[in-house]
C-alpha cells in the first residue's frame, strides 16, 4: 500500500479538479489528484477531447484537450501528485483532524479533502433503439476520441443538446455527410450552435431530421443504416457509416454516496460561501456540487476553486494569517 502525505487531496482530475491545484499551490499548499480514469483531464478527455469550448475566457475558441493540455502547463510549477485509475473507497477522520483517503493501492493523509469528480462515476444514456447494443463498436460510438476515424464516412447524430449540436457543427468539414435528427423541433443548446446548424441546414450542408426518431438500426458486420420515424409516422432509412447518440450522461456517485455527505438528486450540497460540505474539511467544487442558483459551467468551477482554496489555507496553515494576493504583482510561487 503507498502511503502520501499532503496537504489537500482532490478526487477528480477533470477541468476544476486542475484549476483547485493552481489556486491552492498560489498559497503554497500542495496537492494530490485522484481520479478513476487512467488519464487527465475527466471527462473532457475520455468523452469530448475534440469538442471545441467557447466559453472559457480569453479563448474564443478552444478544444477539450487543448484546455486540458493548458491547465496542466499552469500547474507544472506546484508539482502535484496523481494516482490515476484508482477509485477511491473510504474517507475517514483522524484524531488529529486530518483526513484519510483510501483507495485499493494507495492511502492519502491530507489536511482538507477537495472533491471535484465532475458527474461523479457516469455511463452514456442509451436510446431504445432495436440492435443498438449488438452494433456497438461497429458503427455505434457513444462518445468521438479521434474524429479522423469519421473522415469522408456518413455519420448520423442523434440529441437535441450541445453535444449533438457542437459534434454536428465540427465534423461537418471532416465527415462526408452529417445527419442531425432530433426529436423536436427546438435544440436545448446554446442558441449560437442552433442557429449555426440550422444555417448549414439551410445551404445543404447538414442534412437536418427534425420531429424524427430513429428506431432501428442496421448492417452485418458493421452498420449500414439507420431507420428513422417522422412525426407523420412515414418511415425512411438514411445511410450510415457511423451512429453517435448524444443523449447526456447517467450520473452516479459510487462510494462517495457513502460518506455521509448530504446529497440532493445526486450532488452534493455545499455552502456557497466556501464550497465547504457538511463535513469539516471536506469540500465539493465543480459540476459535482449543487446549490441554490447552480451553473454547470467551466468557468463557475473555476470561481468555487478559488474560493474554497482561501477557506482550506486555515487547516494546512492554522497558525497563518491568509493576505490575499495577485498574481500580477507577486507571480507564481514555487515550491
Amino acid at each position: 500500500m503507498l502511503e502520501i502525505n499532503t496537504d489537500i487531496c482532490i478526487v477528480g482530475a477533470g477541468p476544476v479538479g486542475l484549476f483547485a491545484v493552481f489556486e491552492a499551490g498560489l498559497l503554497k499548499m500542495r496537492c494530490h489528484l485522484i481520479d478513476v480514469l487512467t488519464q487527465v483531464g475527466g471527462q473532457l478527455t475520455e468523452i469530448y477531447p475534440q469538442k471545441p469550448i467557447y466559453d472559457i475566457p480569453g479563448y474564443p475558441e478552444i478544444s477539450a484537450q487543448e484546455l486540458i493540455d493548458k491547465l496542466m502547463k499552469q500547474i507544472k510549477p506546484f508539482q502535484p501528485g496523481f494516482t490515476l485509475g484508482e477509485r477511491v473507497e473510504t474517507v475517514t477522520s483522524e484524531p488529529d483532524s486530518s483526513i484519510i483517503v483510501k483507495t485499493n493501492n494507495t492511502t492519502i493523509k491530507c489536511q482538507a479533502l477537495v472533491i471535484a469528480g465532475g458527474l461523479g462515476c457516469f455511463e452514456p444514456r442509451k436510446p431504445n433503439i432495436d440492435r443498438l447494443i449488438e452494433l456497438e463498436g461497429k458503427g455505434v460510438a457513444y462518445m468521438i476520441k479521434d474524429p479522423e476515424m469519421l473522415r469522408d464516412k456518413e455519420v448520423v447524430i442523434a440529441g437535441g443538446g450541445d453535444s449533438a449540436l457542437d459534434w454536428a457543427l465540427f465534423l461537418t468539414p471532416i465527415a462526408a455527410k452529417v445527419t442531425l435528427i432530433h426529436r423536436g423541433d427546438t435544440f436545448r443548446g446554446v442558441p449560437d450552435s442552433a442557429e449555426k446548424v440550422f444555417r448549414l441546414a439551410k445551404d445543404g450542408k447538414i442534412n437536418l431530421i427534425l420531429q424524427s426518431n430513429i428506431i432501428a438500426l442496421n448492417g452485418d458486420e458493421h452498420l449500414q443504416s439507420v431507420s428513422v420515424l417522422a412525426g407523420n409516422n412515414a418511415l425512411t432509412t438514411i445511410p450510415a457509416d457511423y451512429f453517435i447518440p448524444l443523449f447526456g450522461l447517467s450520473p452516479k456517485l459510487g462510494p462517495i454516496a457513502k460518506w455521509g455527505l448530504d446529497i440532493d438528486k445526486s450532488a452534493i450540497e455545499v455552502n456557497t460561501v466556501d464550497f465547504s460540505t457538511n463535513i469539516d474539511r471536506i469540500y465539493a467544487i465543480g459540476d459535482i456540487n449543487t446549490y441554490p442558483g447552480k451553473l454547470k459551467l467551466i468557468l463557475c468551477g473555476f470561481h468555487e476553486a478559488a474560493l474554497m482554496a482561501q477557506s482550506a489555507f486555515k487547516y494546512v496553515y492554522p497558525d497563518k494569517k491568509l493576505s490575499f494576493k495577485y498574481t500580477t504583482v507577486y507571480g507564481i510561487p514555487s515550491f
